[in-house]
C-alpha cells in the first residue's frame, strides 16, 4: 500500500454494510436484516461483515463455500457519515487506496468517481462536494460474479482455467476460487479511504533507484563501493502554487545513524525531477546467506511557499542481474546480486488468507519466518493473487529474501481493448513505483502459465483473432518498467524460454513448470528433467490432522466424503493421491492412515524432486516449490496450511534445501558412457554421493559411505575425499561394493561426513520403496520428559526408523515441535521439543509416526 501522509484523515468508523437486491437463493434471514444494514469495518470485506452479523457461518466450514454463493451475487453498498469543518487547506482529496473492484463512489449523493480495479488507487478532488457539518459517503459495489459474466457477453468470453470469468474483472483471481482456493469473490473497502487536505504541494510519488559503482581494487589499491541513489520525485501542486517552484530535499540516513543531504528545485512549469544522490564506502545489501542486509533511510521533502510535504522509505544498496545468455545447453536463467550467482531455493506465494484485510504484519512475519527456517532464499508471488504488501516486502528487506513479484495475471487470455489496457497501464505504473524502493525485489514476471497457455491450451480457436495479453507481456509492461525502473530484470512470462520461436516450457532454456508429475506420472518422473530453473512444481496432501478436522464433519470421515471434497479443489484431487502413493506406500486402512500415508507421500515426493534437481548444479540454478502458504483449510500443494501449522512437507523441504546438501543419486558409470552411442546419454547403472555447497565457504573433507541392514549391521564400507568450492558442487562416484544392494527390501546406503560440523546432513539411499522393504513396524522407544511449555521426546531407534514425526496438534491443536522427518539408523536418536500450552507427554509420546508404521495395522490409528 502507498505510504499516507501526515495530511490524511482516514474514514474508517461508522460504517453499514446493505445489500441493493439480493438473489432468490439469498437466506430469508439475511435478507431481513440487510434491509437496514448491518456494521461493517473498513477496511474489510462484506463477508466478514456478515459473520461479524451472525448472518452466515464461516465460509470455511463444512459445505457453506456452496451455500454461500450468493454473496458474489449481490450488490454492496457501503455508506458511512462523517462530520467536515473547513480548514486552511487548498486541497481536499478524497482517497481510496484499495476498492474492489468495480465500485461508484458518491459524497453527499454525487458521483465523485467509478473504479475499475482492485489493484490501484483513486483520488478524487472533492472540494466542491463537501459540505459543512455533516457528510455521507457512500461506495456502491457492482456484484462481481454477474458482473464478470455480463462483460464476458457483452465483449466476448476468453479462455480461462477455473468456473468464473474472473479474466473480464481486475480483481484478484483467486478470489473466485482456484485449485487450491474457496470461491469467495465479494467487495469491500479492502485498504484505507479517506480525505487527503493540502496546500501548496504534495508528493505524488518517490523512486529511489539504487545503483553501486566500485572503484580501485587494482595494483594494491583499496576497492571501495559507492552507492548511487536516483530519487524520482513526482509532485503535484494545489492550483494556487501552480507558478511556484517547488523546493526537494533529500536526506540519506546510514544504518550507523549518520545523514547526507541534497537536492534541488523543480521548475514552476515542471512536475517532476529527479536528485541524485552519492553514497561513498556503501555497505551493500545481500541476500539471506550471502551477507547482511544493511537498510538506508530515504526522506524527501518538498516545500513551496511556506507549504511542504514530506515523504520517507529505505533502501538497499545492491545491484541485480539475470542472465539468460545462451549456452551449450540451451539458456540459463541465472540470478545475480552484487555480481554473485544465486542458487535459488525458492516457494511459490499465494495470498496468505483468503480474506485479505485478515492478514496483518505479524501474520506476514510468521510465514516469512515459516520461509526462512525452510532455508527458502526466494518467494515468488503469484499471478492469480496480489501486488504484495510493502509489510511482506519490509520483512524481506530486513531478512535477506528475495522477492519475485508477478503482475496479476494468470491462466487466462487477458483482453487488450482500451478499457483494460488503460487500467493495466495505471495499476503497473503504481505498482512499480510503490515497490521500487524494496531491495528485495529481484525480478518482475509479466505473467503466470499465460504464454504456456497460448501454445498448448487450444486458445487460438477460440479467440476469432483477438488479443491475448501478450501485448502486456512483451510491450507494455516492459515499457513501464523501462521508463520507472530499468534496475530491475523482467521475464514476460512463467515459464518462459527467452526466445520467439521456442516452446515456452521447454527444460532447456529459461523457466519451466513441471506440471505431468502430480497429474498423470509418478513423482520418480521428476528425473526425466533436467531443466536449467523450475519455477513451478508441486505434490499435494491434506492440511493438519487438527486444520482438516476443524471444517470437515462427515460421519464417518472419508477421503472421498461430501465435506471433504469441498476441501479438495484439485481435479481429481484425492483420486491423485491415491494414485500417486501406489507402488511407494501400503494402501492405508483407516482415515487417519489416509492422512499420515498422503501426507508422508508429499514429502517423498518433493524431496525426492528437489534433490534430483539440486544435484544438477550448476546446469539447474534453481528450484521454486509449488506452495509455502494456503489460504483456507484445504488438500493442498502447500508446506504450511492456513492455520499456521508446518506440514511434514515443510520438515523435508527445509532438509532438502539446506545449504549444504549430500545426495546419492543414480547415474551411469563411466563404462556405461564409454558404451553410448554419441550424444545419447545412457541410463543410470551406478549410484554417486553428489554434494552442493550453497555457502561462501569451500568445503574439503571426507565422507563415509556405507551400506548396512536395518538392524545396523555394516556390509560393507568406503570414505571418500571431496572438495567443493563455494557455491558449487561436486559429484563422487559411490565405489561398486557400496552400492550394489544385496538384499535391497532389509538395507540401506548412508553417507555422511566424517566432520560433524560440516554442515552436510546424511544422506539415504534405499533399494526398494517403503511398501517393499522389511522394516520393523515397531522401531521407537520413546521417553517423554515433561518441560514448562511442553516437553521433549528422547526418540531412540532399535532398527532403522523412516521419517520419525511427531503430529503434535493432534494432542493439542496449539502445539508445535521443533524437529521433523527423521531417519533414525539403529542406535541413534533424536530429541524433539514439543511447545504447547497443554497435554500429557505421554500422549504426545503416543502420537510420534513414522514410515514404519504404516506396515502394521496395529499402529495405524492416532490417539
Amino acid at each position: 500500500m502507498a505510504q499516507l501522509p501526515g495530511t490524511f484523515r482516514a474514514l474508517h468508523h461508522g460504517w453499514t454494510l446493505t445489500a441493493l437486491a439480493l438473489p432468490d437463493d439469498a437466506p430469508a434471514t439475511a435478507a431481513a436484516t440487510l434491509v437496514d444494514g448491518v456494521p461493517a469495518v473498513v477496511p474489510g470485506e462484506a463477508h466478514l461483515d456478515l459473520r461479524r452479523a451472525g448472518l452466515i457461518d464461516d465460509p470455511f466450514d463444512g459445505a457453506n463455500e456452496a451455500a454461500q454463493q450468493w454473496i458474489g451475487d449481490t450488490a454492496w453498498r457501503f455508506s458511512t457519515t462523517f462530520m467536515w469543518s473547513g480548514d486552511a487547506s487548498a486541497r481536499h482529496d478524497l482517497v481510496a487506496h484499495g476498492l474492489d473492484t468495480v465500485a461508484t463512489v458518491e459524497l453527499n449523493g454525487d458521483v465523485t468517481g467509478r473504479t475499475q480495479n482492485m489493484h490501484r488507487s483513486y483520488r478524487w478532488d472533492v472540494r466542491g462536494a463537501l459540505r459543512q457539518g455533516e457528510n455521507t459517503l457512500t461506495v456502491t459495489f457492482a456484484a462481481p460474479v454477474p458482473e464478470a459474466t455480463a462483460r464476458a457477453q457483452r465483449d466476448g468470453a476468453l479462455p480461462r482455467v477455473n468456473h468464473h470469468e474472473y479474466n473480464q474483472l481486475r480483481k484478484m483471481a483467486c478470489s473466485f476460487g482456484w485449485d487450491w482456493g474457496i470461491d469467495v469473490a465479494g467487495a469491500g473497502i479492502w485498504k484505507p479511504i479517506g480525505l487527503d487536505s493540502w496546500s501548496g504541494v504534495r508528493i505524488a510519488s518517490v523512486r529511489p533507484l539504487v545503483d553501486v559503482v566500485s572503484t580501485g581494487g587494482a595494483d594494491g589499491a583499496v576497492r571501495r563501493d559507492d552507492g548511487l541513489l536516483r530519487v524520482h520525485v513526482d509532485v503535484e501542486r494545489d492550483g494556487k502554487q501552480a507558478d511556484q517552484d517547488v523546493s526537494l530535499t533529500v536526506t540519506v540516513t546510514d544504518p550507523d545513524g549518520g545523514t547526507l543531504h541534497t537536492g534541488c528545485t523543480v521548475p514552476a512549469d515542471e512536475t517532476s525531477a529527479v536528485v541524485l544522490v552519492t553514497v561513498r564506502d556503501v555497505r551493500r545489501w545481500w541476500p539471506v546467506g550471502y551477507g547482511d542486509q544493511p537498510l538506508y533511510g530515504v526522506q524527501v521533502e518538498a516545500e513551496t511557499a511556506g507549504d511542504a510535504a514530506s515523504w520517507h522509505g529505505r533502501v538497499g544498496f545492491r545491484s541485480v542481474e539475470l542472465d539468460t545468455t545462451p549456452d551449450e545447453a540451451g539458456a540459463p536463467f541465472l540470478l545475480r546480486v552484487n555480481g554473485e550467482r544465486v542458487l535459488v531455493r525458492g516457494a511459490n506465494w499465494i495470498p496468505d488468507h483468503a480474506f485479505l484485510t485478515l492478514i496483518d504484519r505479524d501474520r506476514y512475519a510468521r510465514r516469512v519466518a515459516d520461509a526462512l527456517q525452510a532455508n527458502i532464499n526466494l518467494l515468488r508471488v503469484w499471478g492469480g493473487g496480489i501486488y504484495e504488501s510493502d509489510d511482506l516486502y519490509d520483512l524481506a528487506d530486513e531478512h535477506g529474501l528475495l522477492m519475485w513479484q508477478d503482475f496479476p495475471f494468470a491462466c487466462a487470455a487477458y483482453s487488450e481493448d482500451a478499457p483494460m489496457r488503460t487500467e493495466i497501464d495505471a495499476e503497473a505504473r503504481e505498482n512499480v513505483a510503490r515497490l521500487s524502493p524494496h531491495p528485495s525485489l529481484v525480478l518482475w514476471n509479466g505473467n503466470n502459465e499465460n504464454t504456456w497457455g497460448s501454445v498448448d491450451w487450444g486458445w487460438s480457436g477460440r479467440l476469432d483473432g483477438r488479443g491475448w495479453g501478450d501485448l502486456y507481456y512483451r510491450h507494455l509492461l516492459p515499457g513501464v518498467l523501462a521508463e520507472l525502473d530499468p534496475t530491475r530484470p523482467y521475464s514476460p512470462a512463467s515459464p518462459y524460454s527467452f526466445g520467439d520461436f521456442r516452446h515456452p516450457n521447454d527444460e532447456r532454456y529459461g523457466t519451466m513448470h513441471v506440471w505431468d508429475v502430480w497429474n498423470r506420472v509418478d513423482y520418480t518422473g521428476y528425473t526425466r528433467y533436467k531443466p536449467r530453473f523450475v519455477a513451478e512444481f508441486g505434490f499435494q496432501a491434506p492440511p493438519a490432522w487438527s486444520t482438516l478436522a476443524a471444517v470437515v464433519h462427515d460421519e464417518p470421515l472419508d477421503p472421498f466424503g461430501p465435506q471433504m471434497l469441498v476441501h479438495q479443489k484439485a481435479n481429481l484431487g484425492n483420486a491423485k493421491l491415491e494414485r500417486g502413493w501406489q507402488g511407494h506406500l501400503p494402501d492405508p486402512v483407516t482415515i487417519e492412515d489416509w492422512h499420515w500415508t498422503t501426507q508422508l507421500n508429499q514429502a517423498h515426493a518433493i524431496r525426492f524432486g528437489v534433490e534430483h534437481f539440486r544435484s544438477l548444479t550448476p546446469h539447474n540454478t534453481g528450484t521454486i516449490l509449488w506452495q509455502l502458504n494456503d489460504n483456507w483449510p484445504v488438500v493442498s500443494w502447500a508446506a504450511v496450511d492456513v492455520a499456521e501449522r508446518r506440514k511434514p512437507l515443510w520438515y523435508a523441504l527445509r532438509a532438502a534445501y539446506a545449504p549444504r546438501l549430500a545426495t546419492i543419486q543414480p547415474r551411469p558409470s563411466a563404462g556405461a558412457w564409454a558404451a553410448a552411442w554419441e550424444g545419447i546419454e545412457p541410463d543410470p547403472d551406478t549410484l554417486a554421493l553428489v554434494l552442493v555447497n550453497d555457502t561462501a565457504e569451500a568445503f574439503r573433507g571426507v565422507f563415509t559411505v556405507t551400506r548396512e541392514t536395518f538392524d545396523g549391521t555394516l556390509l560393507a564400507k568406503a570414505t571418500v575425499e571431496a572438495s567443493v568450492p563455494a557455491r558449487g558442487a561436486l559429484t563422487v562416484p559411490v565405489p561398486d561394493d557400496v552400492a550394489a544392494f544385496g538384499d535391497p527390501a532389509a538395507e540401506v546406503i548412508v553417507a555422511e561426513p566424517d566432520d560433524g560440523t560440516a554442515g552436510f546432513a546424511p544422506a539415504f539411499r534405499h533399494g526398494v520403496e517403503v511398501v517393499d522393504q522389511r522394516l520393523d513396524p515397531r522401531p521407537l522407544r520413546i521417553e517423554a520428559v515433561p518441560t514448562d511449555d511442553g516437553c521433549l521426546l528422547h526418540v531412540a531407534a532399535t532398527s532403522y526408523a523412516r521419517d520419525v514425526f511427531c503430529p503434535a496438534d493432534v494432542v493439542n491443536p496449539l502445539a508445535s515441535v521443533n524437529e521433523g522427518m527423521v531417519n533414525l539408523r539403529a542406535g541413534r536418536s533424536v530429541t524433539i521439543r514439543v511447545t504447547s500450552p497443554a497435554g500429557d507427554p505421554r500422549a504426545f509420546a503416543a502420537a510420534v509416526r513414522c514410515a514404519n508404521t504404516l506396515l502394521d495395522p496395529a499402529e495405524r490409528t492416532l490417539p
